[in-house]
This record gives C-alpha cells, structure tokens and sequence, in this order.
C-alpha cells in the first residue's frame, strides 16, 4: 500500500506546478509582453474560468460513464494529459495577429483539460481503498505534493532568474513537462483502483436523489465551500495586503513558501490525530486554529515583515489539514453511495472553483465600491482591506463550522 500511496500522489504536484502560472503569471504575461488589453485579459479570463466551473459536473458524468463502458477512468485522464500539454504550449506562444483569440481558446482548453484530469483522478481516492485510514493517508499524500509543487513553482525563479515573463512561464512549462509526463505514465500504467460497481444513470437528475438521502451532505458541502472562500479570499488579497499594509513586499515569496513548507510539516501530526478523533473533529482542530492565528492579522501595521510571517506560519500549520480532510471525508461519502463517483466528485470541484471565483468579485467588489485606488490611498481603503483580509475569512470560517458540524461521521474504521 505504501507503493500505491506514493504512486497516486505522483500526478498533484505536476497539476500543482500548472496552476501557477494560470492564476500569478499569465495574466501580466498577456497584457504587457503580448499586448492585449488589461481590460480583455480580464474578460476572457473570467469567462474561462466560468466555462471551467460549468463544465465539472459533466466531465463528472464522462467519467462515470468511462467507467461503465471502459472499467475505467483511465482514458479520460489521457485526454486531458495531452489536452494540457498542447494548450499549455500555445498559450506561451500567442499568434502575432489574434493573440487575445489564442488567449480564449487556449485558456478554456487548459482548463478543461485539466478537469479532465482532476476529477476521476479525485474519484480514485474514494476507489483505491474501503479502509477509513487509508483514505486520510491517499488524500494527505496528494496534498503533500501538491504543495510541494507549489513551493517548486515559486522558488524555480530563485534558481533560473528571468527578466521577462514569458521565460519564467517557459521555465515553468519545462518543469512541468518533466513532472508531468513521467508521473502521469507511472499512474496509468501502475496505480491500482478497486473500480466499485456504479449505476447506469448518468443524468443529473440522480443527484436530487442523492442528496434526499443524505440531507447533511448538502450542509458538509456548504461548509466545504464557506472554508474555501475564507482560504480564497486572503489568497486574493496576499500580494495587496503585504505591499500596502505591511508596505514590504521584499519577502514576500518567502514567506509564501514557509507558509506551505508549514503544512507540509504539520499534516503528518493531523493524519495521526484523526486516528483518534475523526476527520471531522480534525478539520475543525484546523479551522479553530487558522482563525486564532489570523485574528492577529487586525493588528499588523508597516514594517512588522516578522509578525506577518509568523502568524503565516501558524496559519500554515492547517493548511494541509485543510485541504485533505474535507476530500477525505467527500471520499468517504462517495465510496457509502458507491454510484455516481465521478458526479459527485464534479460537483465537488464545482463548489472548489466557485468559492475561487466569489473571492475574486468579494474582494475586488468591495474595494471597488470604497474607492480604492493603490496610487491614491485613503484610511477607509486600507482599512477595508485588512478586514476583507483579516476579520472576512475568520467570520466565514466561523459560520462554516456551524454547517460542518451539522455533518455526521461515520464510525471510524481503521
């Protein structure tokens, strides 16, 4: 089992390293290196993450339905590697004449493709094994290495220093390759899934069927997705908040980067923990502890840089806990139901993107609306800005809890 833990987390960190550049770099790349308008690169950008938003529940539904007609969820993912390997090529190498159209086409494409993969790679850990344990560890496995594919990402600067942004995404391209292809390879041809008979009703229909069965799925969902917004929501503002309130963005990849390495270190310590007293009251450890530690956020002011990283670090301790338990626990909910894996789990990364997309229209929305302007700031724009970043996600987090709680654990099962 020790092989197969390894080997299903393989695939995380290269999906990790793609998402970086998507949300950080690409952007900047295309408005100022390519020439496109800020204002389309907005545009194009959002609808291409709604698009993503839209299409989860039926790649969740293709999924699915591979499984019935293929005993497996294999050929999908193979369609979205190849998808994400050519759309990510292009999207470095915009046409002269219609860079914004290669922008769109592009930009959907990898998204999708990457849902492609995502999601019955998801569906696996609800599949690999029926053992409660065992899932805590497949899920925390996948988190360790997506966070260490963040902290690649973001230290690949430091050792291949680039002037321009389209040689920082091509680095990032380059490491996403040599991450990519070897691990998808290895996870095809070596992971083992248990593929758990489904039922031959792929329409949407089955899920009010679904959730009239288990009310408290609809109030763990709900949960899931306030705690993701409240995750969302500083992850938005990080760069603003430490460049105009801390006013020192020096460190700012640093304590990115301890911030993660944090969860990485903590999550050993959680995966024990819940042995003992369950997923859900681990979660919750997570979240209490996230929101005690950003409760000192209200009180930074200029230059407290070690303040800053400190309370990041304390912060960070949950961050792995947060990202695999809540999967954990969907897990263990798919694998109950033993039907519709690949739905659910569609619907799970819907509700992961929509709490991403509301974080942008919040925050933005707020802000906008107090008239902030980064050349012209006044007291009351600061000041939104440090309770949209400190005080928004403990609130969230703190009424998450209520919904959460509301959701009951199943016997734990070693």
């Amino acid at each position: 089992m020790k092989a197969q833990l390894l080997i299903y987390s393989l695939i995380a960190m290269p999906l990790a390293v793609v998402g970086l550049p998507l949300y950080i770099y690409l952007p900047t790349f295309y408005a100022t290196e390519v020439g496109v308008s800020i204002g389309m690169v907005g545009v194009i950008l959002f609808i291409a993450r709604f698009s993503d938003v839209i299409t989860d529940p039926f790649i969740g539904i293709l999924s699915d339905i591979s499984l019935n007609k293929y005993n497996s969820r294999k050929p999908i993912m193979f369609a979205g590697f190849l998808v994400m390997i050519v759309s990510f090529y292009f999207l470095l190498h915009p046409g002269e004449n219609y860079p914004a159209l290669y922008l769109f086409i592009f930009s959907v494409l990898i998204y999708f493709g990457w849902s492609l993969v995502n999601i019955p790679y998801l569906s696996f850990s609800s599949e690999i094994s029926n053992l409660y344990y065992v899932k805590t560890k497949l899920n925390s496995f996948r988190e360790i290495s997506t966070i260490l594919g963040l902290v690649l990402a973001l230290s690949l600067p430091y050792f291949i220093p680039e002037d321009l942004i389209q040689e920082k995404l091509y680095n990032l391209y380059i490491l996403f390759l040599v991450l990519f292809i070897p691990f998808f390879i290895i996870t095809i041809l070596f992971l083992q899934v248990k593929n758990n008979p489904i039922e031959n009703d792929f329409s949407f229909f089955k899920l009010k069927t679904i959730y009239s069965q288990d009310p408290n799925l609809f109030s763990f969902q709900f949960g899931y997705f306030l705690n993701n917004l409240a995750n969302a929501i500083p992850a938005t503002l990080f760069l603003l908040f430490i460049e105009i309130v801390i006013a020192d963005k020096t460190y700012s990849e640093v304590i990115l980067i301890l911030y993660f390495f944090s969860g990485v270190l903590a999550l050993p310590i959680w995966m024990l923990l819940s042995k003992k007293i369950g997923k859900k009251r681990v979660w919750i450890s997570s979240i209490l502890l996230a929101s005690t530690a950003f409760f000192f956020v209200l009180f930074l002011k200029e230059g407290d840089v070690m303040a800053f990283g400190i309370i990041s670090i304390i912060s960070g301790l949950s961050l792995g806990a947060d990202m695999a338990f809540p999967t954990s626990i969907q897990s263990d909910i798919v694998q109950e139901k033993k039907q519709n894996s690949g739905l659910l789990f569609g619907i799970w990364t819907m509700i992961t993107k929509l709490s991403l997309a509301f974080s942008v229209m919040v925050t933005f929305g707020i802000l906008g609306l107090v008239g902030f302007d980064k050349d012209n700031l006044t007291a009351l724009s600061v000041m939104t800005l440090t309770l949209l970043y400190g005080l928004a996600p403990i609130i969230l987090k703190l009424i998450a809890l209520f919904f959460i709680n509301r959701y009951q654990e199943k016997e734990i099962i070693s």
